[in-house]
């Protein structure tokens, strides 16, 4: 257990500690400051994104474990943090035509789930799979739509009184937007993923190895 993995690792409690202090500014009476607080705690989790890779290959620490750990935590943290606001309505869940919030998101899931299999079938052949280019950048746009909204929430629980309503709307339409942006990266790289490996996850390298 490195500084690189710890850094890594340290993206779940980051994802509770800002579900905490979501829940926290949605009260009927709410914590003054919880909000701005959750944004400031997810961009601390979003640069252990960038620093533990930078750690690893700076200190020589780079590990199979690494790999597959950061491409999970990523994907636990972001859609965990989705489904946060989500519930909070930040994103749109109603049964209706602005349920689409709730039907990107399951798209999302199903998505990042589908590979974390698909590389663990790997793992077991000992072949491990490195984030591609295109994931890094479903990524990128996940976080940028992450800190858009939950600027949102911050602008308007913590300075409304400072700031027109209005930003914080244009803030939340951004947040959306790249959100939908976020949703049709993540579902194109996740296609153009198994097309690439997709012999290694039917087992057919292995069988043309031997």
């Amino acid at each position: 257990m490195n500084l690189p993995n710890l850094l890594t690792l340290s993206r779940i409690p980051i994802l509770f500690g800002i579900a905490a202090l979501l829940l926290l500014c949605s009260r009927e009476d709410p914590v003054k400051g919880a909000s701005t607080g959750a944004l400031v705690l997810f961009i601390i989790g979003a640069l252990t994104d960038w620093a533990d890779g930078y750690v690893a290959r700076k200190q020589g620490l780079v590990s199979n474990f690494g790999k597959l750990m950061d491409a999970l935590t990523d994907k636990v943290f972001m859609v965990g943090l989705f489904i946060t606001l989500l519930v909070l309505d930040v994103l749109p869940q109603q049964w209706d035509y602005k349920g689409w919030g709730l039907f990107l998101l399951l798209l999302m899931l199903s998505r990042e789930f589908l590979i974390t299999g698909l590389r663990l079938v790997a793992a077991s052949s000992g072949i491990v799979l490195a984030a591609e280019k295109s994931g890094k950048h479903k990524t990128v746009s996940q976080i940028i739509a992450a800190a858009l909204l939950l600027s949102t929430i911050a602008l308007q629980n913590d300075f409304s009184a400072c700031i027109p309503s209005v930003v914080s709307k244009c803030f939340h339409l951004a947040g959306l937007l790249f959100f939908i942006v976020a949703t049709v990266l993540t579902v194109s790289s996740g296609t153009s993923y198994m097309i690439k490996y997709w012999t290694v996850f039917s087992g057919q390298e292995s069988d043309n190895d031997n």
